[in-house]
């Protein structure tokens, strides 16, 4: 079952122009839910080989430590997609940057991602993969931001969800920074300190 992330009080520096992350999700909360994300796949398919795909680049850190916490045997492949640009909205459109490196026929797989926002590069995913004739397949998703949802998809597996603000942090970024955040934040932007991420 998803949680709601409850915002934290402690502000990270402010970074280039003025801008500033406010912690939503902190580093102990998030390794406590993917632990218990991992123990609600491995339930699901006990003894079972599983297929992690995570979703670059954002999903990395999600994958590294979901896969960690999932016992069993697991196998992980990436693919990439663009859809986010250099801006802090989904321009709507996914195109295909980077293909898995081997074939999911037959195997029960996990789509790893950072955040399900419009959906419309899990829809876009879900079909790619549907193709090629898995046994299953099951949405993992650290972050679920459903007021922003336009395709009719949903994740199987959620970790938090989340207001309709622009995160960064844990993998998730804006314009290739804040990656390496340790925790999930609030970006905020320009000295008025407005945040991002607004329809």
């Amino acid at each position: 079952m998803a949680t709601k992330a409850k915002e934290a009080k402690k502000p990270q520096p402010k970074g280039k122009g003025g801008e500033s992350v406010r912690i939503l999700i902190s580093r102990a909360r998030l390794q406590r839910r993917i632990t218990e994300m991992a123990r609600e796949i491995r339930k699901d398919f006990p003894g079972e080989p599983l297929h992690l795909v995570g979703v670059l680049k954002g999903a990395v850190f999600f994958l590294t430590d979901l896969g960690k916490q999932i016992p069993g045997e697991v196998s992980f492949d990436f693919i990439a997609v663009a859809s986010y640009g250099l801006g802090t909205h989904s321009s709507g459109q996914v195109r295909l940057t980077r293909d898995l490196d081997s074939s999911i026929e037959g195997k029960t797989v996990i789509v790893v991602e950072d955040i399900l926002d419009t959906g419309m590069t899990l829809q876009y995913l879900l079909r790619v993969f549907e193709q090629r004739k898995p046994k299953r397949i099951r949405v993992a998703v650290l972050l679920d931001k459903p007021e922003r949802r336009i395709a009719a998809v949903h994740a199987d597996y959620v970790g938090f969800t989340i207001p309709n603000e622009f995160v960064v942090g844990f993998g998730l970024d804006y314009a290739e920074r804040y990656r390496n955040i340790p925790d999930v934040g609030v970006l905020s932007l320009g000295p008025d300190g407005a945040k991002s991420g607004k329809p």
